[in-house]
């Protein structure tokens, strides 16, 4: 977190008054519902999202109030699917806290997910301008088809590469890409510089979706905060296991089906299958092929401090523990 907050220095001041709106926007006349978004507040973790928003628009010369609020909306939207995703996973930990499903239920924790969404519709329809919120918009269709797509293909022991990598694309990498876009609209620049920088963000969200696949089987619950082999448990297959498959003679395939097709699989007995393959190396290197590049999409940008720390940041990614 300490070289987290020395890439954000640039982006400090505006960070804070980022959650200063998202508090704002958030309370109501009704103590139960001010007390469940201060209770999910903590979720606000990273703030990787409102990050990359932010210094993507300090890449292309500026922030604006415009900025702060769309930083605000994009972590509403994702703090919405974290919530939703604890309902899905029936996961028991996030920040290291109990989830909203596990203390309120999965109605509460629904209809959270639910709330946080319609209000950063609101705040995003403050704005003059309507391309933010068809933007966002079209984002979260495209986050849901992700999410409906990994749902669908639980259990499918034929997932491809193609199928894994379009799944983490749009439940992922669309709203970090999205991020990216805005930033730099709203700062004014040419449709060349956003879609460079739209692509830095999904070939960022892609190697944080695959890195955080990665320590779903090999991170210490304790370090991440939160309940890990869920993807395991609900038998979602992700890169090091479709890999290992492709790999694998016919008895460690059968052996990998007996695991996955149990209630609560081994998540040391997977990760030493999936090392007979080097699965877990390659899906790390996979992550480092796509920050390099992500990096490479931001040279183009005049040189700055926020494209130094853009650049700093993707690296970041494959190298966190949480």
């Amino acid at each position: 977190m300490a070289v987290l907050t020395t890439l954000y220095e640039p982006i400090a001041r505006d960070l804070e008054r980022v959650c200063q709106i998202f508090d704002d926007e958030l309370f109501s006349d009704l103590p139960l519902i001010n007390d469940l978004c201060a209770y999910v507040r903590q979720y606000r973790g990273k703030l990787l999202r409102p990050g990359l928003l932010l210094l993507s628009g300090k890449a292309c010369g500026k922030t604006t109030d415009e900025h702060l609020t769309l930083a605000a909306v994009v972590e509403m939207v994702h703090m919405a699917t974290l919530v939703h995703d604890d309902v899905l996973d029936d996961a028991d930990l996030r920040r290291r806290c109990p989830t909203i499903n596990r203390l309120e239920g999965n109605e509460a924790a629904v209809l959270l997910g639910d709330y946080l969404i319609s209000h950063a519709f609101h705040l995003c329809s403050l704005l003059e301008s309507q391309h933010a919120s068809r933007v966002i918009a079209a984002t979260t269709n495209i986050v849901c088809e992700g999410e409906l797509q990994q749902v669908h293909h639980r259990g499918d022991f034929n997932l491809g590469l193609d199928d894994y990598l379009q799944i983490i694309t749009r439940k992922t990498a669309s709203l970090t890409g999205a991020c990216c876009r805005l930033g730099a609209h709203f700062a004014g620049a040419g449709a060349e510089p956003a879609a460079n920088l739209e692509r830095y963000g999904l070939a960022v969200g892609i190697a944080f979706q695959i890195t955080d696949d990665v320590l779903d089987i090999i991170g210490s619950e304790k370090r991440m905060g939160k309940t890990l082999g869920r993807d395991l448990e609900k038998s979602k297959l992700t890169l090091p296991v479709i890999h290992c498959l492709t790999r694998a003679d016919d008895t460690l395939r059968k052996e990998l089906h007996l695991l996955l097709a149990g209630s609560s699989p081994d998540r040391s007995r997977l990760r030493n299958l999936l090392e007979t393959t080097d699965s877990i190396n390659y899906s790390l290197d996979a992550a480092r092929d796509y920050v390099e590049s992500a990096i490479a999409r931001l040279e183009e940008l005049p040189p700055s401090q926020a494209r130094h720390n853009l650049s700093r940041l993707a690296k970041l990614i494959i190298s966190r523990e949480q």
